[in-house]
């Protein structure tokens, strides 16, 4: 059994294919940046306004000015401002030549074609061409994840396509002769499979695709059969369950038996404990028990980075630091524990939580504080840090 840091650092030494495509803009949330994106525009790619107003002569002292012009947004000023003149302007419109100043609209009083000053404005309210971004400018790097911010700089790019790294397709097999699908009638001893879903679910949510292989009892044929159907689509493959050391535990024989290198088949985690990471050349295999949380923590702190990785990016969790409202306890500090926990306004606050089968302690969960190996308890009061659940 290793530690959690062990596991770590074993999955980011293994080596990954990484492969780039095209990819549209329309198509670009939560894809990663192959390319580091410069910005061939100045932006503002003008001085333009920032607010309704009259743009003017900022040290003009006349008593009234004459509206000259009117310029909406996208309209080219024809006429250059003198003192004594002004052009009433929209957001976003191109200030007039001669102006350097846009006096809002709320302090002033328009009226028979002239336009006069009846407060005070100590803003210029006008956006200087190039003040955010300058032609050669790097906006975003290479292995940046894209959110809507990015797709947003994207267009403003003028980018319609952009190079991107390709995302992994993950295969997903669930283990269990006691497991239905949700729809089905419930007979006794069964229950309803819900790591599929979650599981694809984690996935899709890295906007990866998805081939869930569904449900496969608990026969070493069956589930080879399945495994090496995966192959064709997949570049990794997820088990659920058959993992640890029981009679129907088949998957960590089956990996053996088909030329894959176990990396390690039991961390010092809980929940979780008889994790499984496996290659073939560059095939790759991870196991997670089959109890809802197990899989549903495996795959954050050890599934999730290594996709990442495999689309070019170093995942980081997001961690809060909080205080701990009541005191954590355990009664065995033999593996690094993950609890969840509500957190509000700074105090975190330990759920009731049954174990690794008690999924529905995730439904008020905002993250995890981890209770390292070797500590019993965690006072109230003590600082912690949680990582969230993304």
């Amino acid at each position: 059994m290793i530690l959690v840091e062990e596991a770590e650092r074993i999955l980011k030494q293994i080596p990954v294919r990484i492969h780039t495509e095209e990819a549209a803009v329309s198509d670009a949330l939560g894809r990663i940046l192959a390319q580091d994106v410069v910005s061939p525009i100045y932006m503002p790619p003008f001085d333009k306004s920032a607010m309704d107003g009259y743009a003017f002569i900022s040290d003009d002292d006349s008593k009234r000015f004459k509206i000259i012009e009117i310029v909406p947004a996208g309209v080219i000023p024809k006429k250059k401002i003198t003192k004594g003149n002004c052009a009433k302007i929209m957001t976003g419109g191109m200030m007039p030549e001669g102006a350097d100043k846009v006096i809002i609209k709320e302090v002033t009083e328009e009226k028979e074609g002239y336009m006069r000053i009846i407060g005070k404005d100590y803003n210029i309210n006008l956006c200087r061409m190039g003040e955010d971004v300058k032609p050669g400018d790097v906006v975003l790097k290479k292995g940046t994840l894209i959110r809507p911010p990015e797709v947003g700089i994207l267009a403003s790019m003028g980018l319609s396509r952009f190079k991107a790294f390709r995302r992994p397709v993950v295969g997903i097999v669930v283990t269990g002769s006691e497991l239905v699908d949700p729809g089905s009638p419930l007979k006794e001893g069964q229950i309803y499979d819900s790591n599929s879903y979650s599981l694809s679910a984690q996935a899709q949510q890295m906007g990866l695709e998805i081939h869930n292989a569904g449900i496969v009892s608990d026969n070493i044929n069956r589930i080879q059969r399945v495994f090496e159907k995966l192959w064709q689509p997949c570049d990794v493959v997820i088990f659920s369950g058959g993992v640890s050391e029981g009679d129907y535990d088949f998957v960590p024989g089956i990996l053996k038996n088909t030329g894959f290198e176990l990396h390690f088949d039991k961390v010092a985690v809980k929940p979780g404990k008889p994790t499984v990471f496996a290659t073939r050349k560059h095939d790759v295999v991870f196991g997670a028990p089959g109890n809802p949380v197990s899989t549903i923590v495996i795959f954050e702190i050890f599934i999730k980075p290594f996709l990442y990785r495999m689309m070019g990016h170093e995942f980081k969790p997001v961690y809060k630091q909080g205080i701990l409202k009541n005191d954590l306890s355990r009664k065995r500090a033999n593996r690094s524990a993950f609890v969840p926990v509500l957190y509000k306004g700074g105090e975190v606050k330990p759920l009731p939580y049954h174990g690794s089968a008690h999924i529905f302690a995730l439904n008020k969960a905002d993250g995890f504080v981890c209770i390292p190996k070797g500590i019993k308890k965690m006072l109230a009061g003590s600082t912690v840090n949680v990582r969230s659940i993304q």
